[in-house]
C-alpha cells in the first residue's frame, strides 16, 4: 500500500509519480504538509479523515504525498506540535485502515529529498523504495532535446557537448539553465544600451 520516491531535487519525482497515475488508469491526489494543516485546533484531523474517505470514493486512486519527510517525520522532536502530533496519529491510522483491506484500491506514494528524516513508522509502510537519481549524459541529452524542441537552434548545435558539460544536473537544473541561456542575449543588449551616451 506505500511507495516511496527518493534521491535529489529535480529529479522529477513529482513528474514520475503523475505518469504513473496516469499508466495506471488511477486518479492522482497530491498533498503537501500544508494542505493538512490549520491554524484552528482539531481541523487538521478532520482534514485528514476527509482525505481518505475521499480517496475511497475516488479509488483507484494514488495519494502523491510531496516532501512526505515534512508531513511524516521523525516525531519526538522538542519543537514538535500537539497539533502535528494528532494530524500525523490520524494519518497513520487512516493508513492502517488502508492496509487492512484488500479490496481497498488506494495507494499512497511519498516523495522526499531526505529519507533519513523519515519515522521509523513510515518507513515500515512504505516496503517499496526507489531511488530516483540524477539523469546520465545520455538523458541529459534527451532531456536538452525536450527542452529544446520549439527553439530555433542551429543546425550543428552540439547536444552532445552540452550533455557532458552538465554532469550533475538535475533535469530542474537544466530546465533553469535553458532559461538563462535564453535571457542572456537581452542581457547583452541591456548592458550595451547602458554604455551608449545618449546626446542632449
Amino acid at each position: 500500500k506505500g511507495v516511496l520516491l527518493f534521491g535529489p531535487p529535480g529529479t522529477g519525482k513529482t513528474l514520475l509519480a503523475k505518469a504513473l497515475a496516469t499508466e495506471a488508469g488511477a486518479n492522482f491526489i497530491s498533498i503537501t504538509g500544508s494542505t493538512l494543516t490549520s491554524k484552528w485546533f482539531g481541523d487538521a484531523e478532520k482534514l485528514t479523515k476527509a482525505l481518505f474517505s475521499f480517496a475511497s470514493r475516488l479509488a483507484p486512486v494514488i495519494i502523491f504525498v510531496d516532501e512526505v519527510d515534512s508531513l511524516l517525520g521523525a516525531r519526538g522532536g522538542a519543537l514538535e506540535h500537539e497539533a502535528t502530533r494528532k494530524m500525523r496519529n490520524e494519518f497513520m491510522a487512516a493508513w492502517d485502515g488502508l492496509r487492512s483491506k484488500e479490496n481497498q484500491r488506494i495507494l499512497i506514494l511519498g516523495a522526499t529529498n531526505r529519507p533519513f528524516d523519515l519515522d521509523d513508522a513510515v518507513i515500515r509502510r512504505l516496503p517499496r523504495r526507489i531511488y530516483v537519481g540524477l539523469p546520465d549524459a545520455e538523458n541529459r541529452k534527451k532531456i536538452l532535446k525536450i527542452l529544446l524542441a520549439k527553439e530555433n537552434l542551429e543546425s550543428d548545435f552540439k547536444f552532445d557537448e552540452l550533455a557532458n558539460a552538465t554532469e550533475g544536473y538535475s533535469g530542474s537544473d537544466l530546465k533553469n539553465l535553458c532559461i538563462a541561456s535564453a535571457y542572456r542575449p537581452v542581457q547583452e543588449l541591456l548592458e550595451e544600451e547602458k554604455k551608449v551616451v545618449m546626446p542632449f
